[in-house]
C-alpha cells in the first residue's frame, strides 16, 4: 500500500510565515505559524530582517510537521509565496547588506515620480505610473541614498528570490514577480532597457539572476543544508515561488472569465485573469504571462487594510485585549462584537484607509489616513466598524474604476485572514452589492503554494487541473438589501474624503 502523500505550502506574509501541510485534494492537515517583525524607522518606511524569514520558516515547518505527524519523506513537493516588492540587497551567498525594504515602504516616492515622468513605453502595463513600492524605484533610491550598499550588492532581489536561494542553492527570478513589479514584459522583448538607461540603472540587470522561471515550474530541489534546517528530505522538489496574492488567487480558484479574487491580509489585493489587456485604469497594472502564460493578470490593491486593524489593536485595544484574555478568545472577536453592535455607517464616521499611501486607484504614496466625523458619543466599536467599512469602500472604488476600463466583474471570491471575520465579510458584500464566494480553505495563499508544489511533484500537470481537484466553494455571503442606501452614502463620502485629505496634507 502506497504511503500517503502531502504537499508543503510556505506562505511568507507581512506579520508571519505560515507553513501548511496539505493533501492532494486541497485539505489542510496542519499549520505552523511564526511571527515576523517589522520596523518602521521613519514615517512611510518599513523594513524587515531577511534572516528572520529563514528563522520563521524553520519554526513554522517544525510546528506543522509536529502537529500533523507527517514524515519528511511523505512531503512530495514544496511551494512558496511571499510578499511582493520586498527588496533585499545581498552578496552572492545571500548575506544581507541591510534590512529589506518591505513592500509597503514608500521612501522611493521621488524616484517613482522620476521614472514615471520618462513616459517610457513600458509604462503602459502599469497605467503610466510606477508605484514607489516596486523594484525600480527602490533600486534607484538605494543607488542615490545608499550607494555603498548598492555598489556592494551582488544581488538585488526580492524575498521570494532570496528564499528560493536558501531552499535550493540556485539563484533564479520568478516570472510572476518580474512581470508584475519589475516592468518585465515578454511582448516587448523582456527588460525595459531604455527605461533603465534613462534612470542611470544600466548596471542593475547585472545584479539580477539571469534565469527567469514561470510560477510553479523549474527544477529546484531542496539542498541538504536546507533540508536539515527544516526537518525535510533532501532533493524534495521546490516549485518556483511567486507573489502571495497571486497564489491566493489560484487558491481561491478565481481563474475564469469575470472572476475577481480579493485577498484580504495586511493589505488587500484584487486580481483577475483576462485574455485581453485592460489598460488605462488606476489599477496597479495589466501584466502579461504573470500567472498563467498566455493570459494577462489585472491587479489593483490597497496598501493597508489588515495592517490598519493591527495598528488599532496594538495602540488602542488594551481594554479589549484584557477582556479577550479573560474570556480566552481572540481580541479580534471582542472588537468584532463591539463593531457589530454599531449600525452600518458607524453613526457618521468616515475613514480613508490611506495609512501607508494609496496604491489604487490613485497611486499616491503621499496619501494619508483620515478619520472624520468623531463625536463624544463614538466609541471603539464605531471606529473599528468604520475601519472595516473604509477597506470595503476602497475595494469598491477599485472595482468600479477597473469596470469602467473594460474589466468584467461577474463573481467575487474573497480569501486571506480577513475571511475569518463574519462582520468584515458581510461588510464587503453589502458595500460591493455583490455576493462574496468563500472557499473551504481560508488560508488561500498557503493553499495556492501547495497547488504549486503539486505541479512540481508531478501530481497535477498545471494550475487548471490543480484548481479542479483542490479548490471547493463552501458558501456564499449575500449582500443585505437593507444596508444598500446607507452604504451608498458612506461610499460617496469615502470617495470625496480623498480630496479633503489632499488639501490638508
Amino acid at each position: 500500500m502506497a504511503e500517503p502523500a502531502y504537499l508543503l505550502g510556505l506562505d511568507v506574509g507581512t506579520q508571519s510565515l505560515r507553513a501548511a501541510i496539505v493533501d492532494p485534494r486541497g485539505r489542510t492537515l496542519a499549520y505552523g505559524v511564526a511571527p515576523i517583525a517589522t520596523a518602521y524607522p521613519r514615517p512611510s518606511w518599513a523594513e524587515q530582517d531577511a534572516q528572520s524569514w529563514w528563522v520563521a520558516a524553520r519554526t513554522a515547518v517544525g510546528q506543522a510537521l509536529g502537529m500533523s505527524g507527517v514524515l519528511p519523506e511523505q512531503i512530495l513537493g514544496i511551494g512558496l509565496d511571499c510578499t511582493a516588492c520586498t527588496v533585499i540587497p545581498c552578496k552572492f551567498d545571500g548575506t544581507p547588506l541591510r534590512p529589506a525594504l518591505l513592500w509597503m515602504d514608500q521612501r522611493a516616492a521621488d524616484e517613482s515620480e522620476f521614472l514615471s515622468a520618462t513616459n517610457d513605453p513600458a509604462l503602459r502595463y502599469v497605467s503610466g505610473r510606477l508605484s514607489a513600492e516596486w523594484m525600480l524605484p527602490k533600486a534607484l533610491w538605494l543607488k542615490r541614498n545608499e550607494p555603498e550598499v548598492y555598489d556592494a550588492a551582488d544581488r538585488l532581489v526580492e524575498c521570494t528570490d532570496w528564499l528560493m536561494y536558501r531552499l535550493t542553492g540556485e539563484w533564479t527570478l520568478s516570472l510572476n514577480h518580474v512581470a508584475v513589479k519589475w516592468n518585465y514584459a515578454r511582448p516587448d522583448g523582456g527588460w525595459p532597457l531604455a527605461l533603465l538607461r534613462s534612470a542611470g540603472l544600466d548596471d542593475l540587470p547585472d545584479k539580477w539572476p539571469e534565469r527567469i522561471v514561470p510560477l510553479g515550474q523549474g527544477d529546484g530541489r531542496l539542498t541538504r543544508g536546507a533540508a536539515d534546517a527544516l526537518g525535510l528530505r533532501p532533493g524534495t522538489p521546490v516549485a518556483q515561488g511567486g507573489i502571495d496574492a497571486y497564489l491566493g488567487m489560484l487558491g481561491l480558484g478565481a481563474t475564469g472569465p469575470g472572476d475577481v479574487a480579493i485577498i484580504v491580509g495586511s493589505s488587500t489585493c484584487h486580481l483577475a485573469q483576462s485574455r485581453v489587456g485592460v489598460f488605462g485604469s488606476g489599477a496597479g497594472g495589466c501584466y502579461p504571462d504573470a500567472t498563467i502564460e498566455g493570459l494577462y493578470t489585472i491587479e489593483a490593491g490597497q496598501t493597508a487594510t489588515g495592517s490598519i486593524l493591527d495598528w488599532y489593536r496594538r495602540h488602542f485595544a488594551g481594554n479589549e485585549q484584557r477582556e479577550a484574555d479573560a474570556r480566552k478568545v481572540s481580541v479580534y472577536q471582542i472588537l468584532d462584537e463591539k463593531a457589530s453592535a454599531v449600525p452600518p455607517g458607524a453613526e457618521g464616521l468616515v475613514v480613508r484607509d490611506d495609512w501607508q499611501g494609496n496604491r489604487s486607484p490613485y497611486k499616491d504614496p503621499l496619501a494619508r489616513g483620515l478619520i472624520s466625523g468623531l463625536t463624544l458619543s463614538h466609541g471603539p466599536g464605531h471606529i473599528f466598524r468604520a475601519l472595516y467599512e473604509a477597506t470595503a469602500c476602497g475595494t469598491r472604488h477599485i472595482l468600479d474604476d477597473c469596470s469602467r476600463h473594460g474589466l468584467s466583474v461577474e463573481r467575487i471570491f474573497l480569501g486571506g485572514g480577513g475571511a475569518k471575520s463574519p462582520l468584515w465579510l458581510q461588510t464587503h458584500a453589502d458595500i460591493l452589492q455583490r455576493p462574496v464566494h468563500l472557499t473551504r480553505e481560508t488560508e488561500t495563499c498557503a493553499l495556492g503554494s501547495a497547488m504549486s508544489a503539486s505541479i512540481a511533484a508531478g501530481i497535477y500537470p498545471d494550475f487548471a487541473a490543480a484548481v479542479v481537484e483542490m479548490v471547493e466553494i463552501e458558501r456564499v455571503v449575500e449582500p443585505n438589501p437593507a444596508n444598500r442606501e446607507v452604504y451608498e452614502e458612506v461610499f460617496g463620502k469615502y470617495v470625496a474624503a480623498y480630496d479633503v485629505a489632499r488639501q490638508i496634507r
